[in-house]
């Protein structure tokens, strides 16, 4: 009985033998996965604060573009062009009430968040019915893209708000950015956009990888 039991063991390794054979492939293919699943690093958001610092550096890079022989692309981080583009968005744009301030690039979006007064907004009711969820004071995300418009002026394209962790409908947006908008809206300033003021040397503006890169204007 011994023996019987011994060569029954030997039959079963040698069909499971058989079987991871033909199967070969696939357990190596599933391996792999697993071990690139294991190595894979995360990434997540890295958020920067809007500081004076930042956008002193940002204007020194954007001044470079200006000359005859400088470079002909310039890359800042999130938070040296958001000190920038902050900076002129609170000329007139940006609700005062703004406070501590960070930005982020997400995808091919730039990030600003900060604390702001909803009564900057038309009050909490213009946010419609999340309203009654909602304090006076509340955190706000914008996330958008910039453009160049013509030589002099870009627009900060405004693709989604979300206050507390609520996200507006599109539709809302123009409506909330001309109650937060002062002074007349310039000529080609989207309906979702807020205008910003920049060297008429800046040509085009992309955000990808982390990074914002602006280009001087081809002449």
């Amino acid at each position: 009985m011994g023996c019987l039991r011994n060569i029954g063991c030997l039959v079963v390794l040698a069909v499971l033998a058989v079987i991871a054979w033909f199967f070969r492939d696939d357990i190596r293919a599933r391996l792999g996965r697993d071990r690139t699943s294991a190595a894979a690093p995360t990434t997540g958001v890295v958020w920067e604060p809007l500081t004076p610092a930042g956008a002193a550096r940002a204007r020194r890079s954007v001044a470079g573009l200006g000359g005859r022989s400088g470079p002909v692309f310039t890359n800042m981080r999130p938070g040296e062009v958001s000190s920038y583009v902050f900076e002129e968005l609170s000329k007139g744009v940006l609700p005062p009430s703004a406070q501590n301030a960070e930005a982020a690039v997400i995808g091919d979006q730039l990030a600003i968040r900060a604390l702001i007064n909803l009564a900057d907004f038309g009050g909490k009711q213009s946010v419609g019915p999340i309203a009654a969820m909602l304090g006076d004071r509340e955190p706000v995300q914008f996330g958008g893209t910039i453009e160049v418009i013509r030589p002099g002026l870009a627009q900060y394209r405004v693709k989604a708000i979300k206050i507390r962790d609520l996200s507006l409908p599109p539709p809302m947006i123009p409506r909330i950015l001309k109650n937060i908008e002062r002074g007349p809206r310039q000529a080609g300033v989207a309906p979702d956009g807020l205008p910003l003021v920049i060297p008429e040397y800046i040509g085009d503006v992309r955000i990808s990888n982390g990074k914002v890169t602006l280009y001087k204007a081809v002449r």
